[in-house]
């Protein structure tokens, strides 16, 4: 620890243990890093790393500059090769190359398998790039260098898995997350990792009943309380009460004293998309979030966030401003240039998935059915390029499943809805459009007859 004297690195431990439970009071610690230690490489890493895990434009440009002010004040032969690791992360990351940043913690992971903050941050490089393969085999590569004793072994396995939930291991995704909350009852992120293996099993009942017994543990003080409602109504919605889905929404999506963060807005946009691929009413609810978008004026910085944004704008009726979007990040593609795709991780993340995805859900809004079915159809395995997670991600695999109906493509409905079937044999969607294909080509039948 470089630079960094005994009371800043208290405060860096303290930082770090808030970082793995995901509390807000990590920013706080951090910040108390720089006051006794201005100069400190590890403190000056970490409020870096802070600026960019929400992916807010704003806070990675501020971070951006004060590590610039950093780097030119400490020269990087006053660095431990460990920590010009983590600098080199932390510029790569800042200067728009996350796949970069992933590739160098995942170095430094190896030389140093109980570097917490590199697992941790790392961990968070796959998911904003949807690697699946990484996230599992990231965590699961050091964990044996861990003792399990360590009182942050647990927070690994809660990491661990989610990687293997992503990765497909659903079972064992489930024994190991159960195993990491039993360690650590308010580990947010290993209920988070129980709640995604129950979603993609169709357990939607067991998940309700688990986030029900744990609420005390998950549902507030921590920068995952959001994303936990939202997986809460991911499972209320397949029961069919909508209007339990519509009151989760309402008291912890969005509301009047939401704080407009581009993680909170997508979580609740991919709700409603939901609702509204389900022909629910949703009231008031998309002018407000479109309006929430609007307000935050984005840049070309993340193409998962755009995409929820345009979304709410298409949700809204608004399709003018879904499509002003679209023109902003295709005006953003060419003036950036095809040699900036090497550096610039959203430069491919914008081009092959979120801008056709951005205009399949206006031609969903315009009810271009087939068009829709166009544009989304040869993505369907490749929309872990731009990021998230399987179950954020379905969102998009229903608008082009209830696009194939709309269409009537009753063959490719089919098929789609196979696939899902052989995952999911108690998902209660699956079931509902399974019973509207067969009316549908009954109809189609009839009508031939």
């Amino acid at each position: 620890m470089t630079h960094t004297g005994a009371d800043a690195v208290r405060h860096y431990e303290k930082a770090l243990d808030h970082l793995l439970f995901f509390r807000e009071e990590v920013t706080t610690e951090a910040r108390a890093v720089l006051d006794a230690a201005p100069r400190s490489p590890m403190g000056n890493v970490l409020m870096a790393y802070l600026g960019l895990m929400g992916t807010e434009e704003k806070d990675a440009a501020g971070a951006a500059k004060s590590f610039r002010e950093f780097r030119q004040a400490v020269p990087d032969a006053d660095l431990t090769p460990r920590e010009r690791m983590h600098a080199e992360a932390a510029a790569a990351w800042l200067s728009g190359d996350v796949h970069r940043a992933g590739g160098v913690l995942a170095e430094l992971s190896v030389a140093h398998p109980k570097d917490v903050l590199a697992l941790a941050v790392g961990h968070q490089t796959d998911f904003f790039t949807g690697n699946a393969v990484l996230l599992r085999d990231r965590i699961g590569g050091a964990l044996t260098a861990w003792d399990t004793n360590d009182p942050h072994y647990g927070l690994l396995q809660g990491m661990y898995a989610f990687g293997l939930e992503e990765a497909g291991h659903y079972g064992h995704a489930e024994r190991v997350a159960l195993e990491a909350v039993e360690r650590n009852a308010r580990d947010v992120w290993g209920i988070h990792a129980v709640v995604h293996a129950y979603e993609m099993q169709g357990r939607h009942e067991d998940g309700i009943r688990y986030l029900d017994a744990r609420r005390d543990d998950w549902s507030d003080g921590n920068y995952l309380d959001v994303h936990n409602w939202w997986h809460y109504a991911l499972y209320v919605l397949e029961t069919g009460r909508t209007d339990r889905v519509l009151a989760v929404y309402d008291a912890a999506l969005h509301h009047k004293d939401s704080p407009g963060a581009a993680m909170e807005l997508l979580d609740a946009a991919s709700l409603l998309w939901r609702l509204h691929l389900a022909g629910a009413g949703t009231g008031d609810r998309w002018p407000a979030l479109a309006d929430a978008w609007e307000q935050r004026r984005d840049g070309a910085y993340y193409a998962f966030n755009d995409v929820h944004a345009v979304m709410a704008y298409v949700g809204a009726d608004r399709i003018a401003d879904a499509e002003r979007l679209i023109r902003d990040r295709e005006a953003w593609l060419r003036d950036t240039g095809p040699g900036a795709s090497s550096a610039l991780s959203n430069v491919p993340m914008t081009a092959e998935i979120g801008l056709p995805v951005s205009r399949a859900l206006v031609a969903y809004g315009k009810q271009q059915y087939d068009e829709a079915v166009d544009l989304l159809l040869p993505l369907r395995h490749r929309f872990h390029i731009f990021g998230g997670s399987h179950a954020q991600r379905d969102a998009l695999q229903k608008t082009l499943m209830e696009a194939a109906l709309h269409a009537g493509r009753l063959g490719l409905a089919r098929t789609l809805l196979s696939a899902r079937v052989s995952l999911r044999p108690q998902c209660p969607y699956d079931m509902g459009v399974r019973a509207r294909l067969a009316a549908a080509a009954d109809r189609a039948a009839a009508s031939r007859g």
